[in-house]
């Protein structure tokens, strides 16, 4: 899902309230804002305005467009809705009631080169309105009383935040047996691409990437939504950018998946398996200095590598292995300023 068609409608009762909520929604790059008539604010270089009236939303820059708005809460008024998207180009429809389900119709339906935007109090709405039909509405106007309402908005996108991402190579110093832990596999609810993983170490300061499942082996079936991740004290690169523990991972939280190089997204948790297995610790050197990782010794969990995804059970002393350095000095899982060693 994408912020870029996201237009947040300031809505709160004050000026002041209007501009904390505009302020929050910078800090977390929003670009496109919606005001009433005289409640708006000089736009940065890179914003779009919208003035928003009861009966249609019209930008304040470039040509005086506007886009008319409806509410719907019948199948009669969702063809009187179609008819105005047709002949002005786009509609913007309020749902009373059901939503998914005529969203979904309206986007089968349409006229050609016709945008169907939806608006929406509720946060929580927004994934189903920019996903409808794997292609969703052109635009989705939500309504923001209070910066509490982004910081709710921001938790619902599934956009993944934790880039731009500083990839490096590390090389294998060590591969050593240490017997038998506790392992933590992460069932996602997504289905996962074999080259893509969760990035995980001992150290927050360096991560490796544990590729998924999605390819098996002659003696086990893929599992596409699973992470063999590691040792539960090992962090996790959230979606947001934090970071946690494996072991304080729950069902709904956020990591982030990608494949090595590229753009990443968000997950979400669907299950967690804590099971003692045999394990390996892996140790690799990165500028000067020695990061490590603890995963289950199997063919089947495998570390990408610069020639490809590696069972660890193949690993030797030179191999190369992809890595991500990020600001070690963290605090609850967020970057601090700060001196921090770990070892």
């Amino acid at each position: 899902m994408t912020r870029e068609r996201l237009i947040l409608a300031l809505v709160g009762r004050s000026r002041a309230g209007r501009a904390a909520s505009l302020a929050r929604a910078r800090r977390l790059r929003f670009h496109d804002f919606a005001a009433r008539p005289g409640q708006g604010f000089p736009p940065a270089p890179d914003e779009r305005w919208y003035r928003y009236r009861d009966d249609r939303f019209s930008s304040t820059a470039g040509p005086r467009a506007s886009v008319p708005f409806l509410t719907v809460r019948s199948p009669v008024q969702l063809s009187r809705a179609l008819r105005v998207g047709a002949e002005n180009g786009a509609v913007a429809i309020r749902w009373i009631g059901s939503r998914v389900i005529p969203l979904e119709g309206a986007l089968s339906v349409r006229s050609p080169g016709s945008s169907i935007w939806v608006v929406t109090r509720r946060t929580e709405e927004v994934p189903a309105a920019l996903g409808a039909l794997e292609v969703g509405a052109d635009r989705v106007v939500v309504e923001i009383p209070d910066p509490a309402s982004v910081d709710a908005l921001e938790r619902t996108l599934e956009g993944a935040r934790a880039g731009p991402l500083r990839w490096s190579t590390a090389v294998v110093s060590r591969v050593e047996p240490v017997g038998a832990s506790e392992r933590v596999l992460v069932d996602s609810t997504s289905l996962l691409a074999p080259n893509e993983g969760m990035l995980v170490g001992s150290s927050a300061g360096l991560l490796f990437h544990v590729a998924s499942e999605a390819e098996g082996s002659e003696f086990s079936r893929p599992r596409p939504f699973r992470v063999n991740a590691g040792s539960p004290h090992l962090y996790i690169l959230m979606a947001d950018g934090t970071t946690r523990y494996l072991s304080e991972l729950v069902t709904g939280d956020r990591p982030f998946v990608c494949r090595p190089g590229r753009p990443g997204r968000a997950v979400r948790v669907g299950r967690l398996k804590i099971e003692r297995r045999p394990m390996l610790l892996i140790g690799a050197r990165h500028g000067g200095t020695e990061a490590t990782v603890f995963v289950q010794e199997a063919e089947t969990v495998r570390l990408s590598g610069v020639s490809g995804r590696e069972p660890v059970t193949e690993l030797r002393r030179g191999h190369r292995l992809r890595v991500v350095a990020l600001p070690a000095a963290r605090h609850l899982g967020v970057v601090v300023n700060e001196q921090v060693e770990e070892r």
